[in-house]
């Protein structure tokens, strides 16, 4: 007991560290700075750091611009010139390297696929979305404490949970705004028939049955976000269709641990029910 507490300790310090680089992702984000917020020495900082977070200041640093960067792509509003002057490169050809190991893809390539997820005269032109109905399902869940930035650390908490238990799918549920702390809410989920030691940290989640309009994203979780903003701002006005009150679901097809980047697939599914 004690050491989980302590251990809840550190990602609430850590949490907060990603919570201050994400409300300004273009700051310096000096270390000693960084180690003073968390209270750790700086000297030992970055090891508390890594291993909580599962990777280093500077790369969170990275990932949170360019994080940013799909925001304003996605947006449409700069080019991709404005967009990597915005986020700290110094020239296209840099922000586009930085991009494509981030995301798998160009830059023009993630924009064109953001806009292209529309409808055009009644039909989808290169990113299908289909409507399904999906049963009322149970699943365990690992409440996620933080930032948006650190739920691949709640996703891992949770695959240390489950251990050698079998597990038929891997699941992200979410309500409210990412952006809000106070109004978002994330849960990291397995569907699992096998019995689970008892955990206070795991519980048993109901997700409610109901329609869902469901789009297979291809690529890197990094681009989830943007996607699903897309989905809602430019799929669903032109649909026949309005959000539900119901959590917003992604399904992680496959592994980061088994695919590359660029092979990860994760449906994506929104709540609807028809527009009034």
């Amino acid at each position: 007991m004690k050491t989980r507490r302590a251990e809840q300790n550190y990602r609430q310090r850590v949490a907060c560290v990603v919570a201050a680089i994400v409300a300004d992702p273009m700051a310096e984000h000096r270390l000693e700075d960084l180690a003073r917020l968390a209270h750790f020495s700086p000297f030992h900082f970055h090891r508390v750091y890594s291993s909580i977070a599962g990777e280093t200041v500077a790369t969170t640093v990275r990932r949170v611009r360019l994080a940013l960067a799909t925001r304003l792509l996605q947006e449409g509003r700069q080019s991709i010139t404005q967009v990597a002057m915005a986020t700290g490169y110094d020239s296209p050809q840099a922000f586009t390297r930085a991009f494509g190991q981030f995301t798998g893809q160009s830059p023009r390539d993630f924009q064109q696929q953001m806009q292209s997820i529309a409808l055009d005269g009644g039909a989808v032109a290169v990113s299908p979305v289909r409507i399904i109905e999906r049963p009322a399902q149970q699943v365990r869940a690992l409440r996620h404490q933080g930032p948006p930035s650190t739920i691949p650390h709640t996703q891992r908490l949770l695959r240390v949970h489950a251990g050698e238990r079998a597990v038929s799918q891997w699941l992200g549920i979410s309500s409210g705004d990412p952006e809000d702390p106070e109004d978002f809410r994330y849960y990291a989920a397995a569907a699992s028939i096998a019995p689970w030691p008892v955990d206070a940290d795991i519980g048993m989640l109901e997700i409610p049955a109901g329609r869902y309009a469901l789009h297979c994203l291809a690529g890197p979780y990094a681009r989830i976000n943007a996607a699903i903003n897309t989905l809602y701002a430019r799929w669903l006005p032109g649909s026949g269709y309005e959000p539900d009150d119901r959590p917003v679901l992604e399904h992680y097809l496959n592994s980061p641990r088994k695919v590359s980047q660029a092979e990860l697939r994760t449906d994506l599914l929104i709540p609807i029910r028809a527009a009034h």
